[in-house]
């Protein structure tokens, strides 16, 4: 069974740093674009940086200079690193990949996970 799953969320003080991961799990011939996007409570989910199979980044504006996107291909896992977190980035994170498996291929999700600014 193929799964994403996030791991490093957690409560931080605003102007702190969280380093998310997300890794892929079984049968996988591929991946394409890994993805993190976010979700707050009453807020459509968004897209917050995607990193392409070649090593490419984009980045949604409210992160850029903050949140850094990368990828260890060997270990099918991507990362965010966030600094100099806002009250404003409270959201659930998740991960998307777009995978090629042996049965299917398509955008995969992670379950999430909370990521809390507040002092």
């Amino acid at each position: 069974q193929v799964q994403l799953v996030e791991s490093g969320g957690g409560l931080v003080q605003p102007g702190g740093s969280l380093r998310l991961s997300c890794a892929a799990s079984g049968s996988i011939n591929s991946i394409n674009a890994m993805s993190w996007y976010r979700q707050a409570p009453g807020n459509k989910r968004e897209l917050v940086a995607t990193i392409g199979s070649g090593g490419s980044t984009n980045y949604a504006d409210f992160v850029k200079e903050r949140f850094t996107i990368s990828r260890d291909i060997a270990k099918n896992t991507v990362y965010l690193q966030m600094n100099r977190l806002k009250p404003e980035d409270t959201a659930v994170y998740y991960c998307n990949a777009y995978l090629v498996t042996p049965l299917t291929r398509g955008n995969f999700w992670g379950q999430g996970t909370q990521v809390t600014v507040s002092s």
